[in-house]
């Protein structure tokens, strides 16, 4: 599907400004919303929403179906009678710039209890409202709500963990342990119900404002998930729970050892059997929660890396062809023409090109790939196609201002070279790139909020391999320079976007 020419912006709710320790969906999202459009953008790219465990990536979520319940706005749930003044201050006091997640997890997960404990004795209309929303949902929350109800009780452990007859789902136990976790399974649907109603209404208006939502989904799925505890024939989980095969990517010129990711692969001959039901009801949620979605590692639907589970490296995998063409035919039958965007970066055949074209998806360019004498020439704005999505970085990139900062302290001739290709020598190359982001013939462009905003390393939000700190940079509106809105509106009327 083809694009018209449009700007937007990268930031994860969790990134937005508030009081209590983590972007929310509320005022914030309302206000921010309000300076996409005042500074003519018409898209906002924002990460999987699904709650994210150990490691706090979001690109590891307990559920592909499920919403992050810490995005729940705290001030609405006052403002809807759920909690009081005396609640909200449970909060303590937190680093407006960095999300410290180990104090969220414990101090905001008891005042959302609160708040479930108060509408258990408030009105019947939003008692009625919870109780709708949970059986229009059931296809998945009935599972989700026992899984994070279970884990609860086992300490947070690994589903296959558990005892053998929840952790199997085995005779009854699922009817047993509901009864039994009966309030905390409550808790969890009340949970998914106050996500959907706080983030549907930032959704709607966004989309007033004429801003669509780009939506992230990671090919493949977390293990201690409750997609793969309630569907283990769809995935490479054997009879005990072991995985017998796991995702990742071979050893390349990054790493000699390729990338262990860890998680199951499908089943695809399992999910063909009823025309990739359960992939049909993931893209039917991904389309009630955004407008445009994005495919993470999009050459995995074309070919994907099988690793042996107890292997400790990613050497010994091997390269196995995946129903891709098949899979975008069925959703091209059921949904028309989808809004896709393809995260196509590393290594790319051209059979994955192939699969990309075949459906008109647009692909991604990053700028800060491009440039140097080694620098991949694809990703330089002059080789730009219309139909791609074009950006100065992602979030695994450092910062754009990161980026060049450390490429002159290294004197490895880059930052050199950037400036010769951007005739550009003076001292803000990143908006500088910005620029040449927006000129480009690209349809669209999207411009991570740190490089908006010229921030340097210290703002980057992911470091791939390293395990913690990631994820927990916050902006605030004191750190918007004023005139900010007014220069990207007029960048975007001069680029038509």
């Amino acid at each position: 599907m083809k694009y018209k020419r449009s700007a937007g912006i990268l930031l994860h709710p969790t990134s937005l400004p508030g009081k209590y320790g983590i972007g929310e969906l509320g005022n914030e999202a309302i206000t921010f919303i309000n300076f996409l459009h005042n500074s003519g953008q018409k898209l906002w790219q924002i990460f999987p929403l699904g709650p994210t465990g150990y490691g706090d990536s979001p690109y590891q979520s307990f559920s592909t179906f499920a919403g992050n319940p810490y995005l729940i706005s705290l001030e609405k749930l006052h403002e809807e009678g759920l909690l009081s003044k005396f609640d909200l201050n449970l909060m303590p006091h937190s680093n407006p710039h960095q999300i410290d997640f180990g104090s969220i997890f414990k101090n905001k997960l008891e005042v959302l209890r609160i708040a479930y404990e108060n509408l258990k004795n408030s009105g019947k209309l939003i008692v009625d409202e919870c109780a709708s929303f949970c059986d229009d949902n059931k296809d998945w929350l009935e599972d989700y709500a026992l899984f994070m109800a279970v884990k609860n009780y086992h300490n947070g452990v690994h589903w296959k963990e558990w005892e053998s007859e929840i952790a199997f789902r085995k005779d009854d136990a699922v009817n047993k342990w509901k009864n039994k976790l009966l309030d905390e399974v409550g808790f969890q649907k009340f949970l998914q119900y106050k996500f959907a109603a706080h983030w549907n209404v930032v959704k709607s208006y966004a989309n007033k404002k004429g801003i669509q939502i780009i939506g992230d989904l990671p090919i493949f799925v977390a293990y201690d998930s409750s997609d793969v505890w309630a569907n283990k024939n769809l995935f490479t989980v054997d009879e005990e729970g072991n995985q017998e095969t796991v995702a990742g990517v071979p050893p390349d010129y990054f790493s000699k050892t390729g990338q262990l990711w860890g998680n199951p692969l499908y089943k695809w001959d399992e999910m063909e059997k009823n025309n990739f039901s359960w992939w049909q009801k993931r893209i039917t949620k991904m389309y009630e929660l955004v407008d445009i979605v994005r495919i993470d590692h999009f050459r995995g639907l074309e070919a994907f890396w099988e690793i042996p589970g107890d292997a400790e490296t990613a050497i010994n995998g091997k390269w196995v062809k995946a129903p891709g063409q098949k899979l975008f035919e069925t959703f091209k039958e059921v949904f028309g023409d989808v809004k896709i965007l393809a995260e196509d970066l590393g290594v790319i055949t051209p059979e994955v090109e192939e699969l990309r074209d075949q459906f008109e998806l647009p692909g991604m360019k990053i700028l800060q790939f491009g440039f140097g004498e080694d620098g991949d020439e694809k990703f330089l704005p002059h080789n730009h196609i219309r139909n791609c999505c074009v950006y100065t970085g992602s979030h695994d990139n450092d910062t754009t201002k990161g980026f060049f900062d450390n490429e002159r302290k290294s004197k490895s001739g880059i930052y050199e070279w950037a400036q010769k290709y951007l005739n550009y020598y003076g001292d803000d190359i990143c908006t500088a790139l910005i620029i040449e982001a927006y000129k480009s013939v690209a349809n669209i462009v999207i411009i991570p909020m740190q490089d908006i905003l010229n921030f340097g390393t210290d703002a980057r939000m992911n470091f791939p391999g390293k395990l913690g700190g990631n994820w927990a940079w916050r902006f605030s509106w004191d750190q918007i320079p004023s005139g900010l809105s007014e220069r990207y509106k007029k960048m975007s009327k001069m680029y038509e976007r």
